[in-house]
């Protein structure tokens, strides 16, 4: 009752066997871990942050059947069973014929990037990950946005905000020349957009584009899963295909993919880097050895592939990949947000502000009857009304706007938004409205200038 009256979550798809105790601090505490970490969330040590919110890349609980997997782990310097689980797994669910594993994503990137890119030469890609575009510029790369326009709108509700622009592709290549472009560096989804998925039509055109001018096309499939749920749910003639089938053939449409599998696969660490080119795979496996180790490994202990591999083939289940975006949804839902994208929220919450004060004030259509509904509703446990309880909650209406510029940082609950954009920061039970400022991986730091409503 009280948050929840009228909401509705999803069914996970799983059962909880296992859980971690968490140390409950104070406001004090937490306190002094913000400012012994300079306010810097990426600075704060893991058992002072009681909400950890800072990414989903390797953090994610594995299945019983990946821990029992990593029982059977071959150690072995070469040729380890490992690996060919691995291998087995991409072939049969992505559809690579050539597969090299890599300690995470970035090692991937790092080695296509220095196998098929020569100085000077251009990389048109659907935006860009941060570590993706140093790596292609490290190695003479020069990188360029040729995604939809309808992207860079954090408003815009169009289904694939992920498409590639075949327009500003083809002009760069007319003005440059096919052989100066290295490659389409496709992103499936796309991580600085929020989430923003690919259609597959766009895949099927930007491949007959590739094979028109004798251009690669290599895909970041580091969630394309995602991809291929929202292909399921808003293109034509997928509705009924499966998760699996629609991955495969989206991949398909491409050349070769790297992926860092602490996202979609579900592991604490692990990446790999594929292709249909044999004389490109054998300069893939050769350079390996010099960054992460021999082929058959990457730099990952045995028992880690076979978490990988087995996490592979758990994550093209229906109900799994559901259950993911379901989560993301429902907290899209309950601060007012489109719910539009995939493991990024929310991206524009300084625009929506002023729809959540209206909220919190009762000036929305239907507030008044939501909240009549809820003032008949009494607490389980002592028998008031909720009505009645409110007195005892004003500590958490909003502050007023001088009150709010001066607001002091509390919570020491860390951000998220992928690697890109805007963060979150999730605090006290309450979201709080990101802003512009000094700091992460990319540049911005969120500081907490407002209390958002709890009730919203």
């Amino acid at each position: 009752m009280g948050q929840q009256f009228g909401r509705r979550s999803w069914a996970e798809p799983w059962k909880i066997k296992m859980v971690e105790p968490l140390h409950m601090t104070d406001r004090p505490t937490r306190d002094r871990a913000m400012k012994d970490a300079g306010y810097n969330t990426f600075l704060l040590r893991s058992a002072d942050v009681y909400i950890d919110l800072l990414t989903d890349s390797g953090t994610s609980a594995m299945s019983d059947r990946q821990w029992a997997g990593m029982m059977v782990g071959d150690e072995a310097y070469a040729g380890s069973e490992n690996f060919y689980h691995l291998e087995h797994a991409i072939q049969t669910y992505y559809g690579y014929k050539y597969i090299v594993p890599t300690h995470q994503g970035r090692g991937a990137e790092n080695l296509i990037s220095r196998t098929e890119i020569k100085p000077g030469q251009y990389v048109p890609g659907n935006m860009y990950f941060t570590t993706t575009r140093l790596h292609q510029e490290m190695a003479g790369g020069i990188f360029v946005d040729v995604i939809v326009d309808e992207a860079h709108n954090p408003i815009d509700r169009s289904p694939f905000k992920g498409n590639v622009d075949l327009d500003k592709l083809e002009n760069l290549r007319k003005e440059h020349g096919s052989d100066k472009i290295a490659y389409v560096s496709l992103a499936a989804t796309v991580n600085m957009a929020g989430g923003q998925p690919v259609s597959m039509a766009n895949a099927k055109a930007l491949r007959a584009w590739g094979d028109k001018h004798g251009i690669k096309i290599y895909l970041d499939a580091t969630r394309a899963i995602e991809n291929a749920y929202f292909i399921q749910e808003r293109e034509e003639g997928y509705a009924d295909k499966s998760i699996a089938e629609i991955l495969r053939e989206f991949c398909a449409y491409t050349d070769g993919a790297w992926m860092s599998a602490k996202k979609d696969s579900l592991v604490n660490i692990g990446g790999w880097v594929a292709v249909n080119n044999w004389e490109t795979f054998e300069e893939l496996r050769n350079l390996v050895v010099v960054f992460e180790g021999l082929h058959t490994y990457g730099g990952l202990a045995g028992r880690d592939m076979e978490a990988m591999a087995i996490g592979t083939a758990e994550s093209v289940k229906d109900d799994h990949i559901r259950a993911r975006i379901g989560q993301v949804r429902y907290l899209a839902r309950r601060v007012g947000h489109p719910d539009d994208g995939a493991h990024r929220r929310p991206r524009d919450l300084p625009r929506r502000a002023p729809l959540l004060s209206a909220a919190q004030a009762g000036r929305l259509p239907g507030a008044d009857a939501r909240r009549a509904a809820l003032s008949r509703q009494r607490d389980p446990f002592n028998g008031t009304r909720h009505r009645e309880r409110r007195a005892q909650r004003e500590d958490r209406r909003p502050l007023s706007s001088q009150a709010r510029t001066h607001a002091p940082h509390h919570s020491a609950s860390r951000l998220h938004a992928g690697a890109h954009g805007r963060r979150r920061r999730v605090g006290e039970g309450r979201l709080r409205t990101p802003r512009v400022g000094e700091g992460a991986q990319d540049g911005v730091r969120a500081q907490v200038p407002a209390v958002l409503p709890s009730e919203v």
